[in-house]
């Protein structure tokens, strides 16, 4: 499945206070290429992959869930940084996301809360069926990272 880009219209920091009540020192664009970066004012006390993290979980949900109609919406939304490239000043990180389908997940989650302690319910089968409806895909996110 494709994913629309979410463009930054006017202020990257202000979207994240309307959509997430987070308070980030950032600014520029969603990181989708080296030119549309997701610049970070970074204070000392601050923790530069969490920051990077946080803000591709923020962009992974709103590609994923918030953008979506309702039937559409991924949920169980899961980042796993692959790897990552420092050049210069930005940061290259490569995530994997894994994702399920809000309506699917669920129904995976109920069927374990009303069968787990059921002697015939086959736990292996449930995890089974749970991984083959989970969705991968790899992003990369760019960010350009400033001393404050």
């Amino acid at each position: 499945m494709i994913f629309k880009k979410i463009e930054v219209e006017e202020n990257l920091k202000e979207l994240i206070k309307v959509a997430f009540n987070s308070d980030l020192d950032v600014s520029g664009a969603w990181g989708y290429s080296r030119e549309l970066s997701t610049c970070i004012e970074l204070r000392n006390e601050d923790n530069r992959f969490e920051i990077e993290f946080t803000l591709s979980t923020m962009r992974a949900y709103l590609e994923m869930n918030m953008t979506l109609e309702g039937n559409e919406r991924y949920g169980a939304i899961n980042l796993r940084e692959v790897s990552r490239e420092n050049i210069k000043e930005y940061d290259k990180v490569t995530y994997e996301i894994s994702a399920m389908k809000e309506l699917d997940y669920n129904i995976f989650i109920n069927e374990y809360k009303e069968n787990f302690e059921k002697s015939d319910f086959d736990i292996s089968q449930h995890f089974e069926k749970r991984k083959e409806a989970t969705l991968k895909r790899e992003v990369i996110h760019w960010f350009k990272v400033t001393p404050s």
